[in-house]
């Protein structure tokens, strides 16, 4: 298992050929109080950096974009009945979907933990 790291503030942690995606601290920080997601639909396949959903708080509205091309296989209907996850457990509970990756040489080309950092500083 490994996380991996987009430029648009998703992270996605792959477990074989599926890849469990949220929103970062950063992301969340910068969004302040999550009021509202909209979620893919399962079984939709998307191109990396495809709108996968969106994301509105109280200061602002975001996309969720594709970190990988891939087909919905799960979603987290929890994070939609309470979007506060996305603040209060963003790497954890707060999850938006799951994808099974169509390419997964996609992988090798996002950040790691550091490069992010890096790329948040």
């Amino acid at each position: 298992m490994s996380t991996k790291y987009t430029e648009d503030h998703e992270w996605l942690t792959i477990e074989g050929d599926i890849a469990t995606v949220g929103i970062t601290h950063h992301a969340q920080d910068a969004l302040g109080d999550v009021v509202f997601v909209e979620l893919p639909e399962v079984g939709q396949h998307l191109e990396q950096k495809a709108v996968a959903g969106v994301v509105e708080s109280v200061k602002a509205a975001a996309d969720v974009y594709m970190p990988v091309s891939g087909d919905i296989t799960e979603v987290n209907e929890a994070l939609r009945a309470d979007p506060s996850l996305a603040n209060s457990d963003p790497l954890g509970q707060g999850w938006f979907f799951k994808v099974k990756l169509s390419q997964p040489d996609q992988v090798n080309a996002l950040l790691d933990l550091s490069a992010y950092e890096q790329f948040t500083a």
